[in-house]
């Protein structure tokens, strides 16, 4: 009997502490800030300001030193693209560099004066292409135009020179080697669907922590111990019901949260999302409890509200290049894949990626399953230390306020005799 009393007492302690977070949560304005509106609205603001997946009518300037009709060919040809609009034409690169700097245009075509001398002369025409690097999406638009038109002029003057006689001798000259530009797995070709995905599971791992992070510093603030562990309250005696109360309350908001993310926002924007219910759930389960738990490991090892807010926001560009999703994989140092080993973010990015956007399957995402269980129940052990730790500090704490509480109690008894007597 004993033991079911004891298990139903540790039941009961854990639903208390549930009740206590969630109420703590309620009240702090920064957790509540990471924990719902940070959720809510940063994928809603980023979704929308990739929406389009590309640009159009990006406006550049030409700066023409060649003044012939091979170069205002190109020009005509670069305006009449989609992706670029011919807005200004400047004397120099002195002006349009000062164009670019009031940010009236997001490139400059530089056309040297040699350019038509040295086509006809059967050597490589140069034009120069500046970008304004600040938002990568003009810079694809400008450049791919430049590119593509140079392409096709060059085909054409190589038709002239070669003087076919019919439209397939033509193909063949010009493109002896065909290719068919598929892009797979964004079929628009857009950033959005490209990165988008795995900033979601970015999104979810550090307000998480951030979240948690908060409370633990709210808890920290109102012990005057700086303790995570209240003294004085059996309730908080074992370090079982405190993980596994703590726990239910944070899965309760993200279990919300994370059908947020990973279901609905990708609805709303049309981006790829080919997997199925059964394969996000086998997912998320694992990565959301990874992630809790490695909240609350990192709460304990931080002492002050500012301090997991200055450490997560520094971390957080760096984690979603260490996931090989915005940077290849491949070309991550060891070193450096080693310690990205230690993020839940990283194998759930990648299992949300190939899952949603890639259409794999279960078994083609096994090793980031299994990955994250492992994680989930690393941390769950360390939480359970860290935990046991902070129970210790809290004990202790409490014996030497009684220690200091018996020493001023026997210093008063001691005091009031010779006070009465004298």
């Amino acid at each position: 009997m004993s033991i079911f009393h004891n298990a139903y007492q540790g039941l009961e302690n854990a639903c208390y502490i549930w009740r206590k977070e969630m109420t703590q949560i309620v009240k702090d304005e920064g957790v509540l800030i990471f924990f719902i509106i940070v959720p809510l609205v940063y994928p809603l603001l980023y979704s929308w300001i990739y929406n389009n997946e590309t640009v159009r009518d990006v406006p550049v300037v030409v700066v023409d030193q060649s003044h012939t009709a091979l170069s205002r060919k190109f020009v005509r040809m670069c305006d009449a693209s989609p992706d670029v609009r011919v807005a200004y034409y400047a004397q120099d690169l002195d002006e349009a560099r000062s164009l670019v700097s009031r940010q009236l245009v997001k490139g400059v075509y530089l056309i040297p004066s040699d350019f038509e001398s040295n086509v006809y002369r059967m050597q490589q025409g140069v034009v120069s292409v500046y970008c304004d690097m600040s938002l990568m999406l003009t810079y694809k638009a400008i450049f791919q135009t430049a590119q593509l038109v140079s392409i096709e002029l060059g085909n054409e003057l190589k038709k002239k020179a070669l003087g076919s006689y019919t439209a397939r001798e033509e193909a063949i000259a010009t493109r002896p080697l065909d290719y068919a530009d598929v892009p797979i797995f964004s079929p628009s070709g857009g950033y959005g669907s490209f990165v988008l995905p795995a900033v979601l599971i970015l999104i979810l791992q550090q307000t998480l922590v951030l979240g948690i992070g908060l409370s633990a510093g709210t808890a920290r603030d109102e012990n005057p111990y700086r303790n995570l562990i209240p003294i004085g309250d059996p309730r908080y005696e074992d370090t079982l019901p405190i993980v596994l109360g703590k726990f239910m309350c944070y899965l309760m908001v993200y279990a919300v949260m994370g059908t947020w993310l990973v279901v609905v926002v990708p609805r709303l924007f049309n981006f790829p999302h080919l997997a199925t219910w059964q394969s996000l759930l086998n997912i998320m389960t694992p990565l959301t409890l990874a992630c809790i738990f490695f909240g609350m490991v990192m709460s304990c090892m931080v002492k002050y509200r500012e301090n997991v807010m200055l450490m997560m926001v520094f971390v957080s560009v760096p984690l979603l290049f260490l996931t090989g999703v915005s940077w290849p994989q491949s070309n991550i140092p060891g070193f450096l894949q080693g310690v990205s080993w230690l993020f839940p973010s990283t194998f759930g990015a990648r299992a949300y990626v190939r899952l949603n956007s890639m259409g794999a399957t279960m078994s083609d995402v096994s090793m980031e399953y299994y990955i994250l269980w492992i994680q989930a129940g690393a941390y769950f052990l360390l939480a359970c230390a860290v935990y046991r730790f902070q129970i210790f500090q809290s004990r202790r704490y409490a014996i030497e306020r009684l220690e200091f509480l018996r020493h001023k109690r026997q210093e008063k008894q001691t005091t009031a005799p010779a006070e009465s007597a004298s």
